[in-house]
């Protein structure tokens, strides 16, 4: 058995992995390692924006996860895409960027992530942040990640925000600055042409440094304690079992799945259910793998009456023309992931910041690359932010190359059932504006016909699909709250020389896309890991809608 010493070593080369990578070893005195179980991400699938429908469906890039049988969706069984490539799931995902609300963030403080209110991450955004036509004074300019916006040259995209100014809703020029809520273009981590993932952003640059060792087709299977304290990592590559040896801290940046699964395979958990799957209990904390959140969304989809919409280019033909122009050129059709517009807004009077976020698309199609309708169509992607519905996340056996069980729970609340209808109800009622007059033919999804509550429900029951948003199985709190898992220094709570740092620590979902967040996370982590000062906290006060009591738009 191989054995090394290092001061750091990171479990997971994703978006807060690669950031950590980064940022621990800048200074070039501390030795960090870096686990990833994947392996490259060169080639035009993952590099190219517009062909993000195959790397999360490909078992190369991704880890292939499904939940168990979704109770309140007549047991289905939905997709998790988790990116097992450097880079993480930010070389799979579909590059919009959102950091979420400042009323996320608060909350998360509220609940008990002292230090982590709006005021003391808008400066990790800043610094992360070089933004391409943000907001001045309120976007960073000179960090790692490039944050562009599409051409919109297509009139689809305008009209949808107009249609959303004529129904009566808020215009924002940039929903990442001081007003989130409104309708406004899209944010993207694309930089010529390229998707801008964080092994792009992070991880690549970082790894020019020699105090930076990286590993790939590296298999965690246990963290290593000598006491209550964390002193490396077990894992497995090439079929061979090597430890890792720490002096400061091991990391765990695995993910929302992967990092409670590992934590569980240490015998770190709820210890009677530890036992009941073959696990020694090693340290008593009931909240590993709870707490589990998504973001669902519906396509609602419209025929469209002019032959504008980008149906024109899915044969194989239009494909091979596109795949040209961006592999010479890194332009065109190929250089984007085609959500250039998108809204932020609120549901019903009474609810302070927006809870409905829509991604616009000039095509109707799925995740999948799948095209429903043999027409020219568009679609608003469209759900809630903040459902009440909670799941989990549980061993299936002490095998660390098994799948663990994961229950999202989801709809298992009647609010979650009400916020769906409102959802597709006040879509349409956009989609019926003047703006979309010359391009609106019949609706494709749900269809016209569905209309009754019960008809919707079915309607959503069968047509829902997670936004692939997992996040809060190694919950943030205060020390004394049973159900957190790690402090607001990120380190698992009663133990020593452990943190997580990555999405799996969101106290409760942010309102938006998780990769701006889970960059957030790392940045700010990264300066708890070293010991340093946090960034001085921020005086800037986002836009609220002065009437939110009263009015929902």
């Amino acid at each position: 058995m191989a054995s090394s010493d290092y001061d750091y070593v990171i479990v997971g080369s994703g978006s807060a992995g690669s950031v950590l990578a980064n940022r621990l070893s800048e200074d070039g005195s501390l030795r960090v390692l870096v686990l990833e179980q994947g392996g490259s991400d060169f080639g035009p699938l993952i590099q190219m924006p517009a062909a993000l429908s195959y790397p999360m469906n490909m078992k190369r890039y991704d880890w292939g996860y499904t939940s168990e049988p979704e109770p309140h969706l007549g047991g289905r069984r939905l997709a998790c895409p988790r990116g097992k490539v450097i880079g993480g799931s930010s070389s799979i995902n579909g590059m919009v960027y959102v950091r979420g609300h400042a009323c996320d963030y608060d909350g998360w403080e509220e609940m008990g992530a002292t230090g982590w209110g709006y005021r003391h991450v808008l400066p990790y955004f800043k610094r992360m942040e070089s933004s391409h036509g943000g907001q001045d004074g309120w976007r960073g300019g000179d960090g790692p990640l490039h944050v562009t916006r599409g051409r919109r040259d297509n009139p689809l995209f305008h009209a949808f925000v107009e249609a959303g100014r004529q129904a009566g809703y808020q215009v924002t020029a940039d929903y990442n600055g001081e007003q989130q809520e409104g309708f406004g273009p899209m944010e993207m981590t694309i930089w010529h042409g390229r998707r801008w993932s964080a092994a792009n952003a992070y991880l690549k640059p970082a790894l020019r440094k020699p105090n930076l060792a990286f590993e790939t087709g590296a298999l965690a299977e246990r963290i290593l304690f000598e006491g209550k304290r964390a002193s490396g990592v077990r894992y497995r590559k090439n079929g061979q079992t090597h430890e890792a040896r720490v002096r400061r801290d091991v990391i765990l940046a695995a993910g929302s799945i992967n990092s409670p699964k590992l934590l569980l395979l240490s015998g770190i958990g709820a210890g009677t259910r530890l036992a009941e799957v073959g696990v020694s209990p090693f340290h008593e904390l009931p909240g590993v793998g709870e707490n589990l959140q998504d973001h669902l969304e519906l396509y609602i989809q419209q025929e469209c009456l002019q032959p504008i919409t980008l149906y024109r280019h899915l044969n194989l033909v239009s494909k091979g023309l596109i795949g040209l122009q961006w592999l010479l050129a890194k332009s065109g059709h190929g250089a984007t992931n085609h959500f250039e517009s998108a809204a932020f807004i609120r549901s019903r009077a009474g609810v302070k910041y927006p809870d409905i976020q829509y991604h616009f698309l000039p095509v109707a199609i799925r995740y999948d690359g799948k095209a429903p309708a043999e027409s020219h169509g568009f679609q608003a992607h469209v759900g809630p932010m903040r459902s009440s519905s909670r799941g989990w996340i549980r061993l299936r056996s002490p095998d660390p190359a098994a799948a663990p069980v994961i229950q999202f729970n989801y709809m298992s609340t009647p609010e979650d059932w009400r916020d769906f209808r409102t959802c597709i109800r006040l879509t349409r009622e956009i989609f019926r504006q003047e703006a979309f007059k010359p391009f609106a033919g019949r609706e494709i999804a749900p269809g016209a016909a569905i209309e009754s509550d019960d008809a919707l429900d079915d309607f959503i029951r069968d047509a829902v699909e997670s936004a692939y948003h997992p996040c809060g199985t190694c919950r943030m709190g205060r020390p004394d709250d049973p159900m957190a898992v790690v402090d607001p220094e990120c380190r698992v709570i009663g133990l020593e020389g452990l943190r997580v740092i990555d999405s799996a620590i969101i106290p409760q979902i942010t309102n938006g896309n998780l990769n701006g967040p889970s960059l957030m996370i790392g940045e700010k982590g990264s300066d708890h890991v070293l010991g340093r000062e946090p960034l001085p906290a921020s005086n800037q006060a986002p836009w609220i809608h002065p009437d939110w009591e009263n009015s929902q738009r």
